[in-house]
């Protein structure tokens, strides 16, 4: 196995692994027809096996305090992307790519990356056991239309009718809004300080 920096010529492989990655995770409609370009720089990584793209990491990280991280003191990186095609998971390859993208953050000098995700347990677990932190949460709600939207959305254009939609709820009555929606995720925030 290889790990090596991204290259264009690898996005289509890029964009097969993620989505195969994200099916069977709790992420499996967030569906990418191209990969995404950063404004800020970023670490770009895939792990290559016999020509295939078998795994991806992408940081984006600041060069000002607080322009991509949500949290924390000094440089940081999010971590936008992390994703093992299933066929290849359990032979350790997220934890080598994590490895390579924490030396070359500590070559620029960040100290911490930070990664939202939600709540899959083996995802979680995968963070803690590479010293990643929990440090912040919210919900993700997907609304589908008839009661469930009913009373929540309202619109001020005549003849439009909402029939889904996407909210994050921040309040502390999380028992409230798991009883009235069926789709909701609490989304963490992880963070790994770099020593």
């Amino acid at each position: 196995m290889e790990i090596r920096r991204y290259r264009s010529e690898d996005e289509e492989g890029w964009v097969r692994c993620r989505v195969l990655s994200f099916l069977d995770t709790a992420y499996f409609d967030n569906v990418l027809k191209e990969k995404e370009t950063y404004d800020y720089p970023s670490i770009e990584l895939v792990a290559v096996i016999d020509n295939q793209i078998v795994g991806l990491l992408d940081i984006e990280y600041e060069t000002q305090e607080r322009t991509v991280c949500s949290r924390g003191k000094g440089m940081g990186g999010m971590m936008w992307h992390i994703a093992v095609h299933p066929d290849f998971r359990r032979r350790g390859i997220g934890g080598k790519l994590l490895l390579e993208a924490e030396r070359i953050s500590k070559n620029i000098g960040l100290n911490r990356i930070e990664a939202w995700t939600r709540d899959d347990e083996w995802v979680n677990r995968w963070y803690e056991h590479n010293h990643f932190k929990k440090v912040e949460s919210y919900l993700q709600v997907f609304i589908d239309g008839g009661e469930e939207l009913k009373g929540v959305i309202k619109t001020e254009i005549p003849k439009l009718y909402p029939v889904q939609t996407f909210a994050h709820y921040i309040g502390e009555d999380i028992g409230m809004i798991k009883r009235s929606f069926k789709r909701v995720h609490e989304c963490y925030c992880f963070e790994k300080q770099l020593v």
